[in-house]
């Protein structure tokens, strides 16, 4: 058994040797610590391998070894020396090239080119964290993508509305000179001049109104109003809104609820939609064809269908009609009754402020409009299974 004494001996020669060397190790890593991580790593080797062989170098001698053993202990601490510094330096290339590899994913993502994950193995913890990386940056590159498209769509829209704008504000400037310059003086035309003018504001009005309403949606900072109300008198109302201008055409309307019920429904907003849509498809539907709105509304949630004659909406144009102000139409001319092109986009923010889906299908010769909302609060009884009204545009 090794005596106490002796063991504290070679422990305090032993350690000594080794914490010479640490220190000297500290120092380098301090003088490294702005250089790149192989540097750092290439010191920490050293100073781990130099440690050992120095600690085994210094209890040898302080053994008085034969010459002979003496040369065997220091061939051996040699050998393991290279074989530890060689291992350490593979191993330590490696981790580099790994955290190279990161870095060249963590850069990409600056970029709109799709990121990949590098051909050649990392470990574990670095394969995961290029997993999140290549994730975040697929989010980064859709977010920057819709943030681009949105951007483009505003500045649209704005074109759009000033050019809509601009129209109706000179043609009541013109009334307006007209009738202050005394070119209009007999009775039936000053009327008819104030009959446009009116037509004009409430133009005017509606497009602002909508555009209010399109901003508020877009926002998301106040919550959706709802009331106690039934749908058939959503939908009657939306018919009688668009039935002059359904005759003025000679277009018919069709109305059906499905299961109608006093529900908590956000029913300014859902008339407004509706009021949008009903008159978007009356304004596309040829003369003779008919326009048919449809709601149901249950336990599974609310849905308002509208479907017209308009003879379909080519297939490139189907994923932008919800688009804030896109008309379909090169011509920007609004048209008569028509609004600033925002009532498809605030069905849409409708939808989904509500937790709903908004779409569009071609179907029958013409277009389907579909709006689901999630499922209102019932305010009196549920419907029986098959209950169903017909509405005319009269209620």
């Amino acid at each position: 058994m090794i005596p106490l004494a002796d063991v504290v001996g070679i422990l305090a020669i032993a350690g000594g040797a080794a914490l010479a060397v640490a220190l000297v190790g500290a120092g380098a890593l301090a003088v490294v610590r702005r250089r790149p991580l192989a540097a750092g790593l290439a010191v920490l080797v050293l100073t781990i391998v130099g440690a050992g062989a120095a600690a085994t170098s210094a209890v040898g001698l302080a053994m008085f070894l034969s010459p002979h053993d003496l040369r065997v202990l220091l061939v051996v601490v040699v050998v393991a020396a290279a074989a530890g510094t060689t291992t350490a330096i593979l191993l330590t290339r490696r981790l580099v090239a790994a955290v190279r590899d990161v870095a060249g994913v963590a850069r990409a993502l600056a970029g709109d080119e799709p990121v990949h994950t590098p051909r050649r193995p990392l470990p574990a913890e670095f394969a995961a964290l290029v997993g999140d990386l290549v994730t975040t940056a697929d989010r980064l590159r859709a977010a920057r993508q819709r943030e681009r498209a949105l951007e483009a769509s505003r500045r649209e829209l704005v074109g759009w509305v000033s050019h809509d704008l601009r129209t109706p504000l000179a043609g009541l400037r013109a009334m307006v000179e007209a009738l202050e310059d005394g070119v209009v003086s007999e009775p039936d035309e000053v009327a008819a001049y104030h009959r446009h003018m009116r037509a004009e504001i409430d133009r005017l009005t509606a497009m602002v109104n909508d555009l209010f309403e399109l901003s508020r949606l877009h926002a998301g900072t106040s919550p959706m109003p709802v009331e106690p109300t039934a749908l058939a008198d959503v939908v009657s109302d939306a018919l009688a809104t668009a039935d002059p201008v359904a005759r003025a055409r000679g277009v018919r309307l069709v109305g059906a609820v499905h299961g109608d019920g006093v529900r908590s429904l956000p029913a300014s907003s859902l008339a407004r939609v509706l009021a949008n849509l009903v008159s978007n498809a009356v304004r596309h539907t040829p003369g003779g064809g008919t326009v048919i709105v449809e709601g149901a509304v249950d336990d599974e949630g609310l849905r308002l269908a509208v479907q017209d004659e308009c003879g379909g909406i080519p297939e490139s144009d189907l994923a932008r009609v919800f688009d804030d102000g896109f008309r379909g139409t090169p011509a920007r001319s609004p048209g008569e009754g028509a609004g600033g092109g925002v009532g498809l986009s605030i069905a849409r923010g409708l939808a989904e402020t509500t937790g709903g889906t908004v779409e569009v299908t071609n179907r029958d010769g013409g277009c389907r409009f579909t709006l689901r909302l999630a499922a209102p609060a019932a305010e009196a009884r549920l419907p029986r299974d098959g209950d169903r009204r017909t509405l005319s545009p009269s209620g």
